[in-house]
């Protein structure tokens, strides 16, 4: 049983203790389980505590941390993911996946997956998808065949990727939003909830709507 600690005690942390216990309950015994040792988190004080464990420090708690540990980033800003990765320096602390049991894979062995992915509860991955490091696929998401996912993507619930989609890295995809077809992310994208995107987007651009378009806030 390895150690594991997740970084943020928010809501979203939350979830992913929850997703935790729910992979322990569900694999075979001699298969590999976690032993959650609580958070890390810059912004509340050590020692407060919520109902899946109590925060243990920051970044310097954490890159002084003398015991091999697991750790899953749940935070639900593409930036804020990539700022904390870049910043863990310790050489003990890993990465792993975080996959819910119920997801579907149409064909496990052509999709490939880095490291400090987060997949919650009824996503479906098809055939011949590459995904890179610490994305977080936040419920019922749908990826199309031959799709490719870079780093630092989040995205929220019931969001749909179309087959042969390119994303980038630190992209924003808001709940039920929908990629179609051949398209292509950049990076620092943020896509609307429910928005439809049509065409390939420009970086740094906020899209809103159905077709979604370019939005100036």
């Amino acid at each position: 049983m390895r150690d594991i600690a997740i970084y943020c005690a928010g809501g979203f942390g939350r979830e992913v203790a929850c997703l935790i216990k729910r992979i322990n309950e569900c694999i075979d015994l001699q298969e590999e389980q976690w032993n959650l040792i609580g958070f890390f988190d810059d912004g509340l004080p050590v020692g407060s505590q919520n109902e899946y464990g109590k925060v243990l420090g920051g970044i310097d708690a954490l890159n002084t941390y003398e015991k091999e540990l697991d750790i899953a980033i749940a935070i639900g800003s593409p930036n804020a993911v990539r700022s904390i990765a870049s910043k863990i320096s310790n050489p003990k602390v890993s990465f792993p996946n975080i996959v819910s049991p119920d997801i579907v894979f149409l064909d496990r062995g052509s999709v490939e997956m880095g490291m400090g992915n987060i997949v919650c509860s009824r996503c479906l991955v098809s055939c011949n998808v590459k995904i890179g490091n610490f994305n977080i696929f936040n419920g019922y998401i749908t990826v199309g065949h031959d799709s490719s996912i870079s780093n630092y993507n989040v995205m929220m619930p019931a969001v749909n990727i179309s087959g042969g989609v390119h994303v980038g890295d630190c992209n924003f995809f808001g709940v039920r939003s929908v990629v179609l077809q051949y398209k292509n992310i950049g990076n620092n994208v943020r896509i609307g909830a429910n928005s439809v995107i049509m065409r390939h987007t420009k970086d740094g651009n906020l899209y809103m709507g159905n077709p979604a378009k370019i939005t100036k806030l």
